[in-house]
């Protein structure tokens, strides 16, 4: 039995260490390992020990315990749950023994959740899932969750698509809210009426797209005046249907923008105004944004207008119809042959133009895939831009070009296409990249619109040694919506927007209810950056989704060619290189992937200079052909295909021997 003073001892020594506890909010951060960290908001990140991780998700918020463990660290205990943001969530079901789980597709959270059997739906082992949580593991780190839905299995046609959308919650249904807006907008709105709108019926536009598109957005006319030429670019308005204080245009802005998957589509408007209502097709009159520009001889852009007005387009032309035309291949498109001859000689005096005094992306080898009944790829074809598109092209940007210059001249708060060019906290590095490889170009200036294209211009020439223009990209920063007019330095351009494609593109929309606006004597201020920002982030959420289904579908197909004994071998280019390994892009399919090189016995030494992976005996480099076999793909990592060398890939050149050199 203790005594008083040792009690008093105990009890003091609780004392002290209760003392040096802390208690603080925190969130919760998982990692690839069961350990985690929680973030305290002053900044601090205290270790979670794996035990303790068992009671929360990644980003929970949680009152923790700060307590001192050995070596003069501390740890968090989670003492309670303050909320879990966690809604619904993708994964696939997987059985152990006679219990279900779901393995959920989240970062940082690899831990399985059991199913009880009340919550299953019907699941069964290997079905792709929606699900919920159904119990938080707070209380004994016992996790449950139930099913929301079954999205599909390995044979569901398309499953590749549909995961994707239900994982990224890119939905296909629109609202009843919404539905019952477009029905009135659809019954009520008469926008042929409107005495603003300029008759150019008589006008011969035609529009050229691929075959099968239905959202027909643009239609093209031109005519040859005494310097140069007049071209009509007519874009459909879909804006004179949607309310902008309606659910209809609140869902269209959540969208963001039509997701092109192979063989599925998620359009950003009601198939009855993309291909019903608002498509310029064949025949059929209806409302257009037009822009009116004169090019001259030289293929410089000069004055413009933009108007309201009804356009009735003549034909519905296909890429593949006019290409053979332009290119002397069939005569099948002879009644329309003055407004394709007027638009051709027009295109190469604007594609000419930009090519000496702008920047121009370089055509690179393209691929189509070819797919089965079954939504799987059946092949892969190599295929070049055709003239026709690059016609079109050329048109659109102009009348972007336009877009962008009368916005900045009314003051109006965008939304504008910037790109800022060389990254700002990569100065130095740009200069010193520059100093090493073009020093003739250090004099420029990188921050302006000229001295970019003369430095990108110098990068780009063909007699270079080194592919110094791939080379140079990690320095680069992407494009961006702003209200404020800036720079596009990627294509030299002092400004620029996107105004063609409003049917697909909600950036495209919200310029045409600027443009309408500034045409009716109204402010062009519809526009704020929060907007903007929040359609950033729809349109990477979109891409990411594209992704990973395209990475699936195409590590199904590598897998089908690697069946058999005798596996196959891939050539491939070298596109990008970082400390770490290089990703490549096979020749015959432009299907890319990553050699990580970390698992090499070799160490090699990364040089960011050369864009260069070195060891001993091999060496690796930007542009550089290699030969890899297909090793599978990577769930965890956007089903990313992983490929290794052949053996022999990559070895150094011998070197000449002192004998040789001295009779040299």
């Amino acid at each position: 039995m203790l005594n008083q003073d040792s009690l008093a001892q105990l009890k003091g020594l609780k004392t002290q260490m209760e003392a040096e506890k802390e208690r603080a909010e925190a969130v919760v951060k998982g990692t690839q390992a069961r350990y985690g960290f929680a973030i305290l908001d002053d900044g601090r990140e205290v270790f979670i020990p794996p035990d303790e991780m068992l009671k929360a998700f990644p980003d929970d918020r949680v009152r923790v315990c700060i307590r001192p463990a050995k070596d003069n660290k501390t740890i968090a205990d989670i003492e309670k749950l303050i909320d879990s943001p966690l809604g619904d969530f993708t994964g696939r079901c997987v059985r152990k023994g006679k219990a279900m789980f779901v393995e959920p597709d989240l970062p940082q959270l690899r831990r399985w959740l059991f199913i009880p059997p009340h919550a299953r739906n019907g699941v069964k082992e290997g079905d792709y899932v929606r699900c919920a949580i159904l119990r938080h593991p707070i209380r004994d780190g016992k996790p449950q969750a139930k099913i929301l839905g079954v999205v599909g299995n390995e044979d569901t046609p398309g499953i590749e698509n549909l995961y994707s959308m239900a994982k990224y919650h890119l939905s296909a249904e629109w609202g009843s809210s919404s539905r019952k807006d477009l029905e009135k907008q659809l019954a009520e709105c008469k926008p042929l009426d409107d005495e603003r709108r300029r008759d150019l019926t008589d006008l011969e536009f035609v529009s050229i797209d691929a075959a099968k598109t239905q959202d027909i957005d643009d239609a093209l006319y031109a005519e040859v005046v005494d310097n140069g030429w007049n071209l009509f670019v007519a874009i459909a308005d879909p804006t004179s249907y949607i309310d902008t204080d309606s659910s209809l245009y609140r869902d269209i802005a959540s969208r963001g923008t039509s997701v092109y998957f192979h063989g599925d589509v998620l359009p950003m408007l009601p198939e009855e105004l993309s291909q019903d209502t608002c498509a310029l097709s064949e025949g059929a009159d209806r409302p257009a944004l037009v822009c009116k520009i004169h090019v001259g001889d030289d293929g410089e852009v000069g004055e413009y207008e933009f108007m309201e007005a009804t356009i009735r387009s003549r034909a519905k032309l296909s890429y593949y119809n006019v290409d053979r035309y332009l290119t002397g291949q069939d005569d099948e498109l002879m009644s329309h042959a003055t407004p394709l001859e007027a638009l051709y000689q027009l295109y190469r005096a604007l594609r000419t133009h930009r090519e000496e005094n702008h920047l121009v992306m370089e055509d690179r080898r393209e691929y189509r895939w070819i797919m089965g009944d079954n939504k799987q790829i059946d092949h892969i074809e190599p295929f070049e831009k055709m003239l026709s598109q690059k016609l079109v092209e050329e048109c659109m940007i102009a009348t972007n070009r336009c877009a962008a210059r009368f916005l900045a001249e009314k003051g109006a708060s965008g939304p504008f296409v910037t790109h800022p060019g060389f990254r700002g906290d990569r100065i130095e590095e740009t200069q010193k990249f520059l100093e090493m490889h073009v020093p003739d170009t250090t004099a420029l200036d990188p921050k302006e619109v000229t001295g970019y294209r003369d430095i990108m211009r110098t990068l780009s020439k063909p007699d270079q040694s080194l592919p110094l223009r791939g080379m140079v990209n990690r320095l680069l920063t992407r494009a961006q919506f702003t209200t404020e007019p800036g720079p596009h330095m990627g294509m030299a351009l002092e400004h620029y927007s996107n105004c063609t494609s409003p049917l697909r593109k909600y950036a495209d929309f919200l310029v045409h209810l600027q443009i309408k606006a500034l045409l009716h004597g109204e402010e062009g201020n519809l526009v704020e950056q929060a907007t903007l920002d929040k359609l950033g982030e729809r349109l990477t959420i979109a891409r990411s989704a594209t992704l990973e289904a395209e990475r699936w579908l195409a590590g199904k197909h590598l897998a089908r060619q690697c069946e058999g004994e005798t596996k196959p071998n891939f050539k491939a280019q070298i596109t990008h290189v970082n400390s770490s390994g290089f990703n490549v892009r096979l020749l015959d399919s432009g299907l890319d992937g990553f050699v990580d090189l970390r698992k090499d016995p070799e160490k090699f030494s990364y040089d960011k200079w050369t864009a260069s992976l070195t060891s001993t005996t091999r060496r690796f480099a930007l542009d550089h052909e290699v030969e890899v076999n297909f090793d599978g793909v990577d769930p965890a990592n956007q089903y990313q295909a992983s490929f290794s060398l052949v053996e022999g890939c990559g070895l150094k050149p011998p070197k000449e021997s002192k004998e040789k050199k001295a009779e040299d």
